[in-house]
């Protein structure tokens, strides 16, 4: 069975791709002085309107192109017969739970969990897809980070790789592996930190205290408001609800990889520290993951790797490889 949008907790796959919606990436690691290093690496692009991630709706608009991407990629990094995928970050609802009383049974909680989802969920309960996460432990109970897709759009994902020959093992969200290659560069801060994933159709922002998810928000591209009103926004929420004491660490992910133009990432970080009145760093993956000679790295390329990296190193201490 595929295993659905973990956090952390699922060992790696040999091998990652990235399904986004401007193109199709993969890479595989491997180990040189016990350090992990990426071995393979390749990316196509995609035309616009060929993929567009929805939660409702097909994603996969030219079948034929996604797929044909997809199989040029995994000849780049040896056709492996098991991967796991990550998906846009609209595909799923990511939601944040709290139970005082957490049941000890396994199934009991699965139960709990989809009760109360379906409260909140776009779509019958029955036609979804849902996986969860501990979360932050509180005075007021266990938090869990939970995870809601419509099972048929997952299933769409999962078919593009049986297409090609290789089994889905595992499918996870981008935001969440950007999280897991920070986590395997230097481990969780020991403060409040704050993840911006901004690509061109959606930005997500991810609050952490330690390695804990303790807020997450999805947003579309086309919605009012620019980028640094949306962490205003979500810092403000972290102040006022999240007992926050100031975010030690701003990670800025994704605006490369999504085609921007060098200038731009440089204003996007600026906007962001004028905004914070913090220090943004830009998500590099090579200090979770190596890379070969071969592999030249621009800015575009780092934002590409880390997911990819998050995904392959999932779970793994700061330069521990297992």
């Amino acid at each position: 069975m595929t295993r659905w949008l973990r956090l952390t907790d699922a060992p790696p796959p040999p091998a990652a791709v990235e399904i986004a919606a401007n193109r199709v990436s993969a890479a595989t690691l491997e180990l040189r002085g016990g350090q992990p290093v990426v071995a393979q690496f390749g990316t196509e692009p995609l035309p616009e309107g060929a993929l567009v991630p929805s939660l409702t709706a097909p994603n996969a608009r030219d079948r034929a192109t996604v797929v044909g991407a997809l199989g040029r990629v995994l000849d780049r990094i040896g056709r492996p017969k098991r991967v796991g995928i990550i998906l846009p970050d609209p595909v799923a609802k990511v939601s944040l739970i709290r139970f005082e009383h957490v049941p000890a049974r396994q199934q009991d909680l699965e139960q709990l969990v989809r009760w109360q989802m379906r409260k909140t969920a776009p779509f019958a309960i029955d036609d979804a897809q849902v996986s969860f996460v501990p979360g932050l432990q509180t005075t007021e109970g266990r938090e869990f980070v939970v995870s809601l897709a419509r099972r048929d759009i997952v299933r769409e994902y999962e078919g593009l790789c049986e297409e090609v020959g290789t089994y889905a093992g595992l499918v996870d969200l981008a935001t969440f592996n950007i999280i897991n290659a920070v986590l395997a560069s230097s481990g969780p801060p020991a403060h409040d930190w704050l993840v911006v994933n901004v690509t061109a159709e959606y930005a997500s922002l991810a609050i952490l205290r330690g390695d804990a998810v303790i807020f997450f928000r999805n947003r579309g591209s086309d919605t009012d408001g620019t980028l640094p009103d949306l962490v205003h926004q979500a810092s403000m929420y972290y102040e006022d609800r999240l007992a926050g004491h100031g975010l030690t660490r701003v990670v800025l992910a994704g605006v490369a990889a999504g085609g921007a133009e060098p200038g731009y990432i440089e204003e996007a970080r600026r906007s962001l520290e004028e905004r914070l009145g913090k220090r943004v760093d830009v998500v590099d993956p090579r200090t979770a993951a190596a890379l070969t000679d071969r592999i030249s790295a621009g800015s575009a390329l780092l934002d590409t790797l880390a997911p990819l990296v998050g995904l392959l190193l999932r779970g793994q201490d700061a330069h521990v490889a297992q």
